[in-house]
């Protein structure tokens, strides 16, 4: 089944927080646990950010923002019991189609480095580590970020880059 990719409406915006609790299920099965808190999609909500999702209803989002003068993915997430089928993939498209068009150079994120559906999974689709003396001062504070939160206590993290012709 196909799941058409559009920016998010209000209504969809509600729902989006279940998404990303069911996939976080996911990391919970290989003892990622992540400290409570607010969602990142309502983060990302609050901040204006840019939301896409796949579905209507949704079974998907991306969440997407300026850092460093190019496009950041902050999250992607797929309701966990669709996972595997590509949704993901197709919201990945439409960030970095949508980040081309709008003249980005790339599209950065923070993930996991060794969780197969994070580092590995962004690796298959364009991106590689952006080494630390490429870091923009904003993409440095997001970092700094984590470590504060204690993401960095649940596994090892890297900032990946998808360059965009």
């Amino acid at each position: 089944m196909g799941y058409e990719v559009r920016a998010a409406r209000p209504g969809d915006l509600a729902g989006l927080p279940a998404i990303e609790s069911s996939g976080d299920a996911m990391f919970a099965e290989i003892g990622i646990v992540f400290p409570p808190a607010p969602t990142v999609v309502e983060q990302m909500i609050g901040k204006g950010a840019e939301i896409l999702v796949a579905g209507d209803p949704p079974v998907g989002f991306a969440a997407v923002e300026e850092v460093d003068g190019a496009v950041h993915l902050e999250q992607i997430s797929v309701r966990g019991d669709l996972a595997g089928r590509g949704i993901g993939a197709r919201l990945l498209d439409e960030v970095k189609a949508r980040a081309a068009a709008a003249g980005s150079p790339g599209v950065s994120l923070l993930t996991f480095r060794d969780v197969p559906w994070n580092g590995p999974w962004y690796a298959r689709h364009g991106f590689v580590d952006l080494p630390e003396e490429r870091w923009g001062p904003e993409i440095r504070s997001y970092w700094d970020a984590e470590v504060k939160a204690g993401l960095h206590e649940l596994g090892p993290r890297l900032v990946m880059w998808a360059p965009l012709a």
